[in-house]
């Protein structure tokens, strides 16, 4: 009879098991794949409609709509920009070209000057410095030869060159997509009713302006596969091929390099009622490369669940009922914590195995929990130590802060109004200085692990200790003090970022310790194949014997948190990381006068 239980227990759980199994795979392998795309498109839908929302709220504030584009991307893994009416991408006001036109040419325009979107023919990398090869002819004063046609009464640029007879060989610049379609419509189109509909031009002229953006606007224009998609919907528009219906969210399937895309065009209107359309992209690759592992992983799948049921069988096999009685007891007072009573071990079967490993768990929980306790205690003590955290980040922010509040302060009292522009790149470049600051603050124990790699770069270090010196300008006029630069200009090998952060400490440190009225003199020693950076202030010492623990980790000579009694510490013990990872010297030294901190950097070959 128990011989029967135990063979139908076996089928049974085989069957249920492997029914399971390839329901899921069924599922999967045939439906997974159709689920995924419907769930991508409504998903992507219902956020289009929001972003509208989002766009018609910010669409005049430029770094507002860069920073809407960037959090869509990273939420729902699209790209997405917004058009204008002739398919150009809005807010490129940081990558164009503006073209002065030949008076003798005027004739062919109505307009005396073009501006051109450079995305539309060039790549923004290759405006470096490393493949200038395409670009030295696109600067300013340079001379200007351009083909394309008046369609819907407004000029459209096909070729650039550098002179007429240059639009047709292998130096000209060219909108690839505008030519492809121009082939295409030609090809399905009489040639006189083409030339009747769109009338070319050949102009030239003289360039008068050329933006390339900078920073964090380079990446805006990187996405090349994403550009031509926008380019070949302008292409698209303009030849009348796009259905432009009012308020139309049109999906279109789209492969490159056998990965699928789908691509959302929502036609809107903003604010002034002009038409506007919303351009997303979302790439399908990641459900055809899961698909595909889905079923190599369901091998692997069915050869553990068949091993699981035949060990479920032994298992059946044994009287388990008085047994699991007595476990049930036992693991109650357990859960209740009480560890007192112990299982009898009376068979060296799998009962005995699970008796004796319910024993071991009781006695790991005990001293789990007595470790518990002590580890609790042990919190209460590190509770100080998170606090000191805390005020360390406070400490590293209150330095950029303290420069937009003397920026604001300037501005609204209308000191140094021509300099407006001046202050408000400051306090931008603060505001993002403080947003890297709190990773930095993570990143110390980063730096410690050895696992972080510090990137070099040559720059030179008198523009960086210039620039952090007139940042902290306001703190050095607020206590009177003296700044005496020995400055000359050189360029190291070092991690710009990272070495100005450096400084930043350093000389904040200096003007917190140096009494009013007093001086603080930077200076830069060149030597060989090294530089040494030295900053120093007078007035105050620091004990002998707290000169190596004032690098440690939120070490302060005071037991107060103000920051005239010491600080926190915590700037130093980052440069500190900072100055190690770049393998110099450097220290603190009490001089006659003061205090000196210094540090070497290694000179760029």
């Amino acid at each position: 009879m128990k011989q029967g239980i135990v063979l139908k227990l076996f089928l049974f759980t085989t069957g249920l098991c492997l029914f399971i199994l390839a329901v899921i795979f069924v599922g999967q392998t045939v439906f997974f794949k159709q689920f995924y795309v419907h769930q991508k498109v409504k998903d992507v839908n219902a956020a289009l409609q929001t972003y509208e929302q989002d766009y018609l709220n910010h669409a005049s504030n430029t770094q507002e709509m860069a920073k809407l584009e960037q959090d869509f991307f990273q939420k729902h893994n699209t790209w997405i920009t917004a058009l204008d009416t002739r398919g150009n991408l809005k807010y490129a006001d940081d990558f164009f070209m503006e073209i002065k036109l030949d008076r003798s040419e005027e004739s062919a325009l109505s307009d005396k000057t073009i501006t051109l979107p450079l995305y539309s023919f060039i790549n923004v990398e290759d405006f470096s410095s490393n493949n200038a090869v395409l670009t030295p002819w696109i600067q300013e004063e340079e001379w200007i030869a351009m083909e394309g046609l008046i369609m819907n009464n407004q000029p459209v640029i096909q070729r650039m060159g550098r002179s007429r007879s240059n639009l047709r060989d292998e130096s000209r610049l060219e909108n690839h997509q505008m030519v492809s379609k121009e082939y295409e419509v030609l090809n399905r189109s009489n040639v006189i009713q083409y030339r009747e509909k769109y009338s070319t031009f050949l102009v030239e002229g003289t360039i008068t302006k050329v933006r390339i953006p900078e920073g964090a606007g380079v990446s805006r224009y990187t996405n090349h596969l994403f550009l031509d998609r926008i380019k070949a919907f302008q292409a698209d528009l303009l030849y009348g091929d796009f259905k432009d219906a009012t308020n139309a969210n049109q999906i279109v399937d789209y492969e490159e390099n056998h990965a699928n895309y789908k691509i959302f065009v929502d036609r809107i209107q903003d604010r002034d009622g002009n038409p506007t359309y919303l351009f997303a992209m979302t790439s399908l690759q990641p459900v055809n490369e899961a698909a595909g592992m889905i079923k190599d992983y369901y091998v692997y799948i069915i050869i553990a669940t068949l091993l699981l049921v035949v060990l479920a069988s032994f298992y059946y096999s044994r009287q388990i009922t008085r047994p699991l009685l007595r476990i049930n007891r036992t693991t109650r007072q357990m859960a209740d914590l009480d560890f007192s009573e112990k299982i009898p071990i009376t068979t060296k079967d799998e009962i005995g195995d699970l008796s004796r490993n319910i024993n071991e768990l009781s006695e790991r929980l005990h001293s789990h929990i007595l470790r518990l306790e002590q580890d609790i205690e042990k919190e209460k003590q590190l509770e100080n130590t998170r606090k000191e955290f805390i005020s360390g980040v406070s400490h590293e922010l209150k330095t950029p802060l303290s420069v937009i509040q003397s920026c604001l302060a300037i501005m609204k009292d209308g000191v140094a109004s021509h300099k407006r522009d001046y202050y408000f790149k400051a306090m931008e470049d603060e505001v993002k200085r403080m947003d890297l600051l709190i990773v930095d603050m993570l990143e110390l124990a980063k730096y410690e692990s050895g696992t972080y790699t510090m990137e070099m770069d040559s720059f030179y270090i008198d523009a960086v200790i210039e620039r952090v010196c007139a940042k902290l300008a306001p703190d050095i006029e607020a206590k009177q003090l003296h700044l005496d630069m020995s400055l000359k200009p050189v360029e190291v090998l070092a991690n710009e970022r990272r070495i100005e952060q450096v400084v930043v400490n350093f000389l904040s440190n200096a003007i917190r310790y140096t009494p009013e009225q007093e001086s603080i003199l930077v200076s830069i020693l060149e030597d060989r194949d090294t530089v040494k950076i030295c900053i120093e202030n007078k007035g105050t010492h620091i004990p002998d014997e707290q000169l190596e623990k004032i690098w440690d980790r939120f070490y302060r000579g005071e037991p107060s948190r103000q920051r005239s009694a010491g600080g926190t510490g915590l700037g130093l013990a980052i440069s500190k990381k900072i100055l190690e990872m770049h393998g110099v010297p450097y220290g603190a030294i009490n001089t006659p006068e003061g205090v000196m901190f210094y540090f070497h950097l290694n000179k760029k070959a």
